[in-house]
């Protein structure tokens, strides 16, 4: 089980720098380039509404493209080029060519006197203005009287673009994962999001069978989300459970940020993975705030959707600036990521409800060889309890990760304890039984 490496962490890697030079926003021909690469990979449908849609209390803006921009010096000489770095540019920032006095174009001009070389990140998606983005030496370095500036850019009617991957299961019971497609040349936010989206979904395809169907977006955050919430109120209700993957490309700790419900599905198996991988985590009660699960949780849905992180947002010193490039995240890391990922869904595709055909009193385990076939090492004793605990709570009540929780082993350890019995006819997956019991359900919401 799981996912073995070979060479998967590089091709993530790969696609992160492939995506890195496009000038993403909420709208535009860089969403659109990203998702064509995307669609390279996996069988994207690109979905797009139309400006002044309304969508919930929201409207789908206008559409925002850029085709250069810069601030020249007296000499002709561009000190500022878009040309050079896309965030260079406050993004949605409206056309302007002008000589523009130094004490004005200061009030235009954003940087981080804290770290002088680097071009911070900067949006004006919902107010009509312009700005450049530059590192604060190059700030202070600014003695012309005068400067001529040009952002060569449009704002008009147009569209949201998103794109959309469905891998078909045996039920129309739904996972949603999401990632969001809006930010320029950022690596860890969230090209790395991207990424693991796009390698989960092979893996997924590769599986012979699938329970669940897995639902893909690949969205602008906040609108893109808000979007797609309104235009498919009719299958919101499919969603069992989802996650918004971020900044899963650095080599810091996962960071789990639950669902609104807090105590869901999902909320459980990620925090089981994460516990048995044997290294670092941290866990995060949900606030309203954050990346796109705050919509998929906001109380209208309340979906049962956390977000899966490494670093968190506004925490590490190359969030929402040049730094997160491409020497900030790694192939061994976004490979960690996927390999998290993939334990994730198989514990949701594996996790039932089993009840046990020989539930009075404990069944003579010797004679069928049982103790013999989990062996007889120093962990043996341990496996021997987790069989008992599986025969003991397999009454139709309690999923297998639940009994896992309650043995106190991972959950690929009890499932192939619990392949085990099955296959000597103490116990049965209540789903596959005859009699028809409400509360035999193949997995308590």
């Amino acid at each position: 089980m799981g996912i073995a490496d070979d060479g998967q962490g590089q091709r993530m890697y790969e696609l992160v720098r492939e995506l890195f030079p496009f000038c993403r926003s909420i709208t535009g021909d860089g969403v659109r380039r990203t998702l064509e690469s995307v669609g390279r990979h996996i069988p994207l449908e690109i979905k797009e509404v139309a400006s002044g849609t309304p969508v919930l209390d929201w409207t789908v803006p206008n559409e925002w493209n850029i085709r250069d921009a810069w601030i020249k010096n007296r000499a002709g000489e561009r000190v500022v080029d878009f040309r050079r770095s896309n965030l260079h540019v406050v993004s949605y920032s409206i056309p302007v060519h002008r000589w523009v006095p130094i004490d004005e174009l200061r009030e235009h001009l954003f940087s981080l006197p804290d770290r002088p070389e680097l071009i911070p990140y900067r949006t004006s998606y919902y107010k009509e203005s312009w700005g450049f983005c530059i590192p604060h030496s190059l700030l202070e370095s600014l003695t012309d009287a005068e400067y001529e500036v040009c952002v060569d850019s449009t704002l008009e009617t147009g569209y949201l673009t998103y794109g959309e991957y469905v891998v078909p299961g045996d039920t129309e019971l739904e996972v949603l994962i999401s990632s969001h497609v809006c930010h320029p040349s950022l690596c860890n936010d969230n090209l790395s999001g991207i990424s693991a989206a796009v390698f989960l979904a092979q893996w997924l395809q590769s599986l012979p069978a699938r329970r669940y169907t897995y639902r893909f977006l690949f969205i602008p955050v906040t609108i893109g989300s808000i979007t797609w919430l309104a235009m498919n109120r009719d299958r919101v209700g499919r969603v069992r459970h989802g996650l918004v993957l971020t900044c899963v490309g650095d080599g810091a700790p996962f960071t789990y940020k639950k669902s609104r419900r807090g105590d869901v599905e999902i909320d459980r198996v990620v925090q089981h993975v994460l516990r048995h991988s044997e290294a670092a985590f941290r866990v995060q009660e949900f606030f309203p705030y954050g990346y796109d699960e705050r919509q998929f949780c906001s109380p209208g849905f309340n979906l049962a959707v956390g977000c899966l992180m490494r670093s968190t947002h506004g925490t590490f010193p190359e969030y929402h600036t040049s730094a997160d490039d491409l020497s900030f995240v790694r192939p061994e890391h976004l490979f960690e990521s996927l390999a998290r990922l993939v334990d994730v869904i198989e514990v949701l595709e594996g996790n039932r409800v089993y009840v046990n055909l020989k539930p009075e009193g404990e069944p003579q385990l010797g004679r069928r060889g049982l103790y013999d076939a989990i062996g007889g090492d120093s962990h043996a004793a341990n496996r021997q309890l987790a069989m008992l605990w599986m025969l003991n709570m397999s009454d139709g009540k309690h999923t297998l990760l639940e009994i896992a929780e309650m043995a106190k082993v991972p959950f690929e350890e009890m499932r192939a304890i619990a392949e085990l019995l099955e296959q000597h006819a103490l116990i049965a997956r209540a789903d596959s039984l005859d009699e028809p019991n409400a509360r035999l359900a193949m997995v308590r919401s």
